[in-house]
């Protein structure tokens, strides 16, 4: 069974006086394992696709299953519990908290989560860090990091708990050239470890990068052969 299969998608916004139809009628199969991109404009429904898919959002109409999980029809705390349990994010802002540490940055969905005790959550948080590169770094604010580093920051807080998908929405829309290439490598590098990765993007460079491009225009969607 597909790790991810979304059926009759429908998603309907209401913005003023019109009707906005950010999903329609999108079916779509992710293998585990697999990497996608997901691109359109700005309003053509890829974040909110997303969304769906991480259990941040809900369809009007049609399935979502994920690892065997209905995801349209699970309440808040099965939702919540959904999140913590299968999915890392990671945002084109960071999300940091600028007051704390890299590492407290990291271990925060454990702590808010209540998950172990203060010393394995730490244990935990400088693995992740290590992960990506960044253990020497753990006791840095965000002021202290470079756009990139914050980022592979936020990348460790989506690996904290061992998820088997992580979405990532623009993850490079507010770094350079050079950097953004270090994160989306990073973000492949955790792909081939066997972590399923979807990439949001407006950027047809990053998009180029995956292993299928799925674009979305006015709520429906077309596929485009990724990198070999």
């Amino acid at each position: 069974m597909a790790f991810v299969q979304c059926s009759g998608l429908k998603k309907t916004y209401t913005v003023g006086d019109e009707e906005v139809k950010a999903l329609d009628n999108v079916s779509l199969t992710v293998e585990k394992g697999d990497f996608i991109a997901i691109c359109g404009p700005s309003g053509s429904g890829k974040s909110t696709l997303a969304n769906v898919i991480g259990g941040l959002d809900q369809p009007d109409e049609g399935s979502v299953m994920v690892d065997g999980i209905d995801l349209a029809k699970a309440k808040d705390k099965a939702l919540s519990e959904y999140r913590n349990s299968h999915i890392g994010f990671v945002f084109q802002s960071f999300n940091l908290q600028a007051h704390e540490s890299a590492l407290e940055n990291v271990i925060s969905p454990l702590t808010i989560g209540g998950v172990g005790k203060k010393k394995e959550r730490r244990e935990r948080g400088m693995k992740a860090l290590e992960r990506v590169g960044l253990s020497d770094r753990a006791s840095h604010k965000p002021t202290q990091l470079s756009g990139g580093q914050r980022q592979r920051v936020a990348i460790a807080r989506a690996l904290v708990n061992d998820p088997q998908l992580i979405i990532a929405d623009e993850p490079t829309g507010n770094l350079d050239s050079s950097r953004g290439a270090d994160v989306i490598n990073e973000l492949k590098r955790l792909n081939a470890e066997g972590i399923t990765l979807i990439i949001i993007t407006h950027d047809a460079s990053v998009a180029a990068q995956a292993k299928r491009i799925i674009e979305i225009r006015d709520g429906k969607i077309s596929e485009k052969a990724g990198a070999q």
